[in-house]
């Protein structure tokens, strides 16, 4: 694990840092700038462009990337997004921008192609992203062309309690699979074969997804 904290621009960081509120994620991290309605428009236009270019590579299965306290997870999270405009606030407010970025690499990428969409389930702090919303959402980008749902969790805020043991996500990819009636994907310190196929024989999950365990012993 690298350094926490901001990286000077001068040694490779960003020049801007934005967000849907200018809240930065800790005290030693950047204050990044609101995003502004033009802003937004050109966020949704850079994914639809990525998806282009990525068919053009010869990409095969794409995964949009909404998870993790990265920008989208961001708009989700009522704990990240106090905007007062179409874009905060409520639930069909804060999944505005995820629903439009889904539409506009959709329309890029060929529709036989597997479309799927990483969220953090729960950010793991109540009153905040929850299961129950990742439910709704899951059941609407599946209306929408998502093909499957990638069930991670949490990385939004530095102070969520989160117990982590083997496989400690796999329910959620079992509750969105079950709910929203679309294929999931499970992660998250799965790393024998055998429990791989557990989870896959049970039908918690549609498909396994591994990193780490990879990197350890490719």
């Amino acid at each position: 694990m690298g350094a926490s904290g901001a990286i000077p621009e001068a040694e490779g960081g960003w020049k801007k840092v934005v967000a849907p509120s200018a809240l930065a994620f800790a005290d030693t991290y950047p204050m990044p700038q609101a995003l502004t309605p033009d802003g937004i428009q050109e966020v949704v236009s850079a994914f639809a462009a990525a998806a282009r270019r990525a068919c053009q590579a010869g990409f095969r299965v794409l995964e949009i990337h909404a998870a993790h306290g990265y920008l989208i997870h961001e708009f989700l999270s009522p704990l990240s997004n106090r905007r007062e405009d179409d874009y905060g606030g409520s639930f069909e407010n804060r999944t505005r921008l995820c629903r439009e970025i889904v539409a506009a690499v959709r329309s890029e990428w060929p529709n036989e192609l597997p479309l799927f969409l990483r969220i953090s389930a729960t950010d793991w702090i109540d009153g905040a992203w929850d299961i129950q919303q990742s439910v709704k959402l899951a059941g609407q980008l599946k209306q929408m062309g998502v093909d499957l749902i990638d069930c991670s969790s949490g990385g939004n805020v530095p102070h969520a309690k989160i117990s982590v043991g083997p496989g400690y996500q796999v329910a959620f990819a079992e509750r969105i699979r079950r709910e929203a009636k679309i294929m999931t994907g499970a992660v998250g310190m799965i790393t024998s074969p055998v429990q791989a196929e557990h989870i896959i024989r049970t039908e918690q999950a549609d498909a396994v997804i591994m990193a780490r365990e990879f990197l350890r012993d490719p």
